[in-house]
C-alpha cells in the first residue's frame, strides 16, 4: 500500500486496550489506528484519549461508514460478533475478530461466507496459535518428525478463575462459558498441530458446580446469582481420518493449580508436549526426550496482530482461516448439544 493501513476498533474493552491497539500502534509507521467505537460513547471517548486515537463513536457502524478504513478489529461480546464482522465485510475492510467467531454455527458460516463473497480476510484471535512452543512443534509436524498425529489431548483447567469482570459468566451474551472463553483456544491449538480434520463424533458434558454459588475468586469476586454459564466442560471428539481429542477446561475446579494448561500430540513417529515444550522420538534404537530450554514465550497477541497487518500489506492468507472458525464453531455447538442431550454428535 502507498499509504498507511487505517484500523478501526470495535469495543473499548479489556482486550482492545491490552492485545489489540498497542500491538498495531506498535508495528510500526505503515499502520494507524484512526478510530474505535463502542456502544458506551464515553468509553470510546476514554480510550480514544487514552491511545491517542483521533476518533471516537458510540455507533460503529458510522465509523465504518465515515472512516474509510482498511481493517477493523472486534473487541466486543461474542454475541456482537456477527453482525459487526459482516458490516465490516461488507464495508470493504479486513477483520480481525476475537475468539469465539460467533455464538453458533450457522453465524460462524455466514461470516465465512461474506468474508469468501467480498475477498477480505477474515481471521480470528486464536492467539495460542502464534506461541513459540505451538509454533515449534508445528514446524516439527509439518517436517514429517511427529508422522501421523492421530491422538491429541487439550486442557486448561483453572482452580478458581471465573473472571470477576466484564461479561463472561452471561450466557446471553457470550454463548457459554469456559468451553467458548479459555477452553477454545487450547481446542484451537490442538486442532491446528491436528491439521484441522473433520470431526466425525463429538462426546461432551458440562457443569456449573462451584459458579452458581460464592467462594473465592483467583481473577476477581464474580456474581454467583446471575452466573449462567458452565464452569467446566470435558469432551472426546473423533474425527473422519480416525483420530482423536480429549478435551477439558474449567473456570473453577477442585485442583492443586491455579492455572493448569495441558497441550499433547501423539504422532506414529513422535509426541510432544507444548507446555513446557518436550519431545519424544524414537531413533536409532533409542527412546529421545528432547528439550528446547531457550524457546522465549513470546507475546502471542503482538504476533497474531502483526501478522494480520503483514497477511493484508502483503496480500497473502492469513495463518488463521475463516473456514476453521467455522469449524471450531461446530465442535463447541456440538460439544454444548451432547451435554444437554447426554448422546453423542454426529458431524
Amino acid at each position: 500500500m502507498n499509504r498507511k493501513l487505517r484500523v478501526g476498533i470495535i469495543g473499548a474493552g479489556g482486550i482492545a486496550r491490552s492485545a489489540h491497539i498497542p500491538n498495531y500502534q506498535n508495528y510500526g509507521d505503515g499502520v494507524e489506528v484512526v478510530a474505535v467505537a463502542n456502544h458506551n460513547k464515553d468509553k470510546a471517548a476514554d480510550c480514544a484519549q487514552e491511545f491517542s486515537i483521533p476518533h471516537a463513536y458510540q455507533d460503529y457502524r458510522d465509523m465504518l461508514r465515515e472512516m474509510e478504513l482498511d481493517a477493523v478489529s472486534i473487541c466486543t461480546p461474542n454475541a456482537f460478533h456477527a453482525e459487526q464482522a459482516i458490516d465490516s465485510l461488507q464495508s470493504g475492510c479486513h477483520v480481525l475478530c476475537e475468539k469465539p467467531p460467533a455464538i453458533s454455527a450457522h453465524d460462524a458460516k455466514r461470516m465465512e461466507e461474506v468474508a469468501n463473497h467480498t475477498g477480505k480476510h477474515l481471521m480470528y484471535g486464536f492467539h495460542f496459535r502464534f506461541r513459540p512452543e505451538v509454533e515449534t512443534v508445528k514446524r516439527f509436524i509439518d517436517e514429517g518428525e511427529m508422522g501421523e498425529i492421530y491422538a491429541a489431548e487439550a486442557k486448561w483447567n483453572r482452580r478458581r478463575g471465573i473472571p470477576g469482570w466484564g461479561v463472561f459468566t452471561n450466557k446471553e451474551l457470550q454463548g457459554g462459558g469456559t468451553l467458548i472463553d479459555n477452553g477454545i483456544h487450547m481446542l484451537d491449538a490442538a486442532l491446528y498441530l491436528m491439521d484441522y480434520p473433520e470431526p466425525k463424533t463429538v462426546l461432551g458434558v458440562t457443569y456449573d458446580k462451584i459458579g452458581k454459588r460464592p467462594g473465592v475468586g483467583l481473577l476477581g469476586e464474580w456474581d454467583h446469582e446471575n452466573f449462567s454459564v458452565e464452569d467446566m466442560a470435558r469432551g472426546m471428539i473423533t474425527f473422519q481420518n480416525g483420530a482423536s481429542l480429549l478435551f477439558e477446561s474449567s473456570f473453577a475446579a477442585n485442583i492443586a493449580e491455579k492455572d493448569d494448561r495441558v497441550l499433547k500430540v501423539m504422532g506414529d513417529h513422535g509426541g510432544a508436549d507444548v507446555f513446557p515444550l518436550n519431545m519424544y522420538q524414537e531413533k536409532h534404537g533409542t527412546l529421545l526426550d528432547l528439550t528446547a530450554p531457550y524457546v522465549d514465550k513470546g507475546n502471542a497477541h503482538k504476533e497474531m496482530v502483526h501478522h494480520f497487518v503483514e497477511s493484508i500489506l502483503t496480500s497473502k492468507e492469513p495463518n488463521v482461516h475463516a473456514n476453521q472458525g467455522t469449524l471450531v464453531q461446530r465442535i463447541i455447538e456440538a460439544l454444548y448439544e451432547s451435554a444437554s442431550t447426554g448422546k453423542a454428535v454426529e458431524m
